[in-house]
């Protein structure tokens, strides 16, 4: 059993904000743009209902990536991933049925708690247990229809493709419906002290070192580590207790 946390949802480059976090662990996930010609892609001003943060008007029409898809979500159906960059694919594509994607996102502080830093940080807010092996897009364009159908509303899929291809992405995920979900509350990747120190999490339990940017990085567990990984996002499923111990 291995995991894979990788870097998702909207972030100052794109569309040049963050989604917030709030004292008690709530937060909103808010996508990225969609860079791609789609098929009836949501957009923000779609999404824009369900959220606390204020979209600002010029966004409103702009279509979004709605990837990951966790089906608590607006305009979602399955939990489903896909990723046509190789930094992200070229490891996820390594993954086996029973291992962990954990998906986290850079947030804003909207309020002073000790637990949080105090502009912004790294937070994991939701998981897939993979349902299957990972799938390249060359493996998903040999399916027929019901192979296919779980994911044919991933982002990636809806998206206009060149003529003769499935999909654009170069690895494609589903979750398995029972063992994934996106959080109600965060799990913290970023020290109290600033949104670029990393805990524990990342220096001790992932290969990464922690230094540079490693917000921006897919973080990797091992057999060793992803036991103890999941434990401590089970301890956080017990609610505010959590991030004040």
């Amino acid at each position: 059993m291995r995991a894979i946390a990788i870097n998702v949802g909207a972030n100052t480059n794109e569309p040049g904000f963050r989604g917030p976090v709030w004292p008690d662990g709530r937060f909103e996930y808010i996508p990225i743009p969609e860079s791609e010609p789609a098929v009836d892609p949501p957009t923000y001003g779609d999404l824009a209902p369900t959220l606390e943060t204020s979209i600002p008007d010029e966004l409103l029409d702009r279509p979004v990536h709605l990837d990951p898809e966790f089906p608590e979500y607006p305009r979602c159906e399955r939990y489903t991933y896909g990723d046509d960059h190789c930094i992200k694919a070229g490891p996820l594509s390594e993954l086996d049925a029973g291992d962990y994607v954990l998906f986290y996102a850079t947030l804003s502080v909207r309020a002073p708690a000790d637990w949080l830093p105090p502009e912004w940080g790294a937070f994991c807010i939701g998981h897939f247990r993979l349902a299957e092996d990972a799938m390249t897009g060359e493996e998903y364009a040999t399916l027929g229809a019901d192979g296919q159908a779980p994911f044919t509303n991933n982002a990636h899929v809806r998206r206009d493709p060149p003529a003769g291809a499935q999909t654009d992405a170069r690895v494609l995920l589903r979750g398995d419906p029972d063992e994934s979900m996106l959080y109600d509350r965060v799990i913290p990747l970023s020290q109290p002290s600033g949104g670029t120190d990393a805990n524990a999490l990342v220096t001790e339990l992932s290969a990464d070192s922690g230094k540079g940017p490693w917000w921006r990085r897919p973080l990797r567990f091992d057999t060793a580590s992803t036991p103890k990984l999941r434990a401590v996002c089970d301890s956080f499923a017990s609610g505010l207790e959590s991030y004040q111990h």
